[in-house]
C-alpha cells in the first residue's frame, strides 16, 4: 500500500499564530526555510554567531539578527540548519542552556539526534522536515507557485502535537504544495547517509573514475573518456530522474540498452551488493558516525588529503579544459581548478 502522502489541505499554518520561528544559520537550506517561511506570513528570525557574515545578508533579506543563544531563547520553534559536526558542541553551548517546556526543536536530517550526538531536553518537541532537495530550489520553487517534496519525522512528541507542527512547517516553506512524506529519524538518517555513500555521491563518483581510467589506460584520449564516463552522465540521470530506469531505457538506441542490460550487471554485481550491504551495516551501527565525529574532531587530516587527492585525478585537468569551451555550463570551475592543458 503506497504511503500516505500529506498535501495542503493536510497542514494549517495556524498553528503559528503568535509564535515565533527561529532559523540558527543562514546557509543553504536556513535561507531557503527562513525566506518562504516570511513570505508564508510567519514571524520568524535569524540566530548567528557572533562575527558572522551571513549577518549582513539575513539583514538585507528583512530578518532581525540575534546571536545563536538569544534566538532560541526568544523563539518558540527553532531549525537546527547547521552542519552536523557543529550541532552538537553549539547545542550544549547556546541551545540547550536556552531550551524550556513547551519549545520544538527542528532538523532537516536526522544525524545528530539518531546517533545521540546531542541528547534532547526532556520537556521539548523534536522534530524533522527535510526537504528532497537543495535550499535554491526550495527558495525557487515556493517564489514559484510550486513546492518540493519534503520529508517528516517526529523523535520526541511532549505537547502531542510535533506533527501538526511538522506539517505546518512543511506548509510554511512549500513542501505541501507538492506532497511530504512521513518517515523517522532513524529512516531518514541511515537512508540518506547510504544513498550519499554507496550510490550518489561515493558510487556515482568512484564509477565515473574507473570508466575514465580504463579507456585512458587503454590508450584512449583522456577528452573521449570524459565525454563518455562523466559529461553525458547528466543525459541518462535526466532522463531517469524525469521518468525512471525504464524511461531512460525507452529514450536511448537498442544498442545501448542491450549493453546496459548485458553488462551492467557484470560491473555492478553480487560483489558489489555484498560491499553496499557492508557500508550499511556501518552506518546502521553507528560506525560511520564515529568515524566521522573521530576524523572531525583529529582536524580533518584523512578528510583533506583525500578530497586532494581526487582533486588531483586526470579527469579533473581534462574536465576544466572541456568545460571551459562550454559557455552555457552555470558554476564552472567552483574548486578554482585552472583550465590549462598541455
Amino acid at each position: 500500500m503506497p504511503a500516505k502522502v500529506y498535501t495542503d489541505k493536510d497542514a494549517d499554518l495556524g498553528v503559528f499564530k503568535n509564535k515565533t520561528l527561529a532559523v540558527l544559520g543562514y546557509g543553504s537550506q536556513g535561507h531557503a526555510h527562513a525566506l518562504n517561511l516570511k513570505d508564508s506570513g510567519c514571524q520568524v528570525i535569524i540566530g548567528l554567531y557572533p562575527g558572522s557574515k551571513s549577518k549582513a545578508v539575513a539583514e538585507q533579506h528583512g530578518f532581525k539578527v540575534y546571536d545563536t543563544a538569544e534566538a532560541v531563547r526568544r523563539a518558540d520553534v527553532i531549525l537546527v540548519g547547521l552542519p552536523d559536526m557543529k550541532q552538537a558542541d553549539v547545542y550544549l553551548s547556546d541551545i540547550l542552556p536556552n531550551l524550556a517546556k513547551g519549545k520544538t526543536l527542528l532538523f532537516s536530517h536526522g544525524l545528530s539526534v539518531h546517533f545521540g550526538l546531542i541528547k534532547l531536553h526532556k520537556d521539548i518537541d523534536c522534530i524533522m522536515v527535510a526537504p528532497k532537495g537543495p535550499g535554491h530550489m526550495v527558495r525557487r520553487l515556493y517564489a514559484e507557485g510550486k513546492g518540493m517534496p519534503a520529508l517528516i519525522a517526529v523523535a520526541q512528541d511532549k505537547s502531542k502535537t510535533a506533527k501538526k507542527t511538522a506539517l505546518a512547517w512543511a506548509k510554511g516553506i512549500g513542501s505541501t504544495r507538492a506532497g511530504v512524506l512521513q518517515t523517522s529519524f532513524k529512516e531518514e538518517t541511515e537512508t540518506d547517509l547510504f544513498g550519499e555513500q554507496a550510490v550518489l555521491c561515493g558510487g556515482a563518483s568512484a564509477l565515473v573514475q574507473a570508466g575514465f581510467e580504463t579507456l585512458v589506460e587503454a590508450g584512449y584520449q583522456p577528452e573521449m573518456a570524459y565525454f563518455e564516463c562523466l559529461h553525458e552522465l547528466k543525459l541518462i540521470c535526466d532522463l531517469m530522474y524525469e521518468s525512471g530506469i525504464a524511461g531512460m531505457r525507452f529514450s536511448i538506441s537498442e544498442t545501448a540498452k542491450y549493453g546496459d542490460i548485458t553488462r551492467g550487471p557484470r560491473v555492478i554485481n553480487k560483489q558489489t551488493k555484498t560491499v553496499m550491504k557492508k557500508i550499511l551495516k556501518e552506518i546502521q551501527s553507528g560506525q560511520f558516525t564515529k568515524e566521522w565525529v573521530k576524523e572531525h574532531k583529529g582536524g580533518l587530516k584523512n578528510y583533506h588529503a583525500l578530497l586532494k587527492q581526487g582533486e588531483q585525478h586526470p579527469i579533473e585537468k581534462t574536465g576544466a579544459y572541456l568545460r571551459s569551451m562550454m559557455p552555457w555550463m552555470t558554476k564552472k570551475n567552483i574548486k578554482g581548478v585552472q583550465a590549462s592543458y598541455s
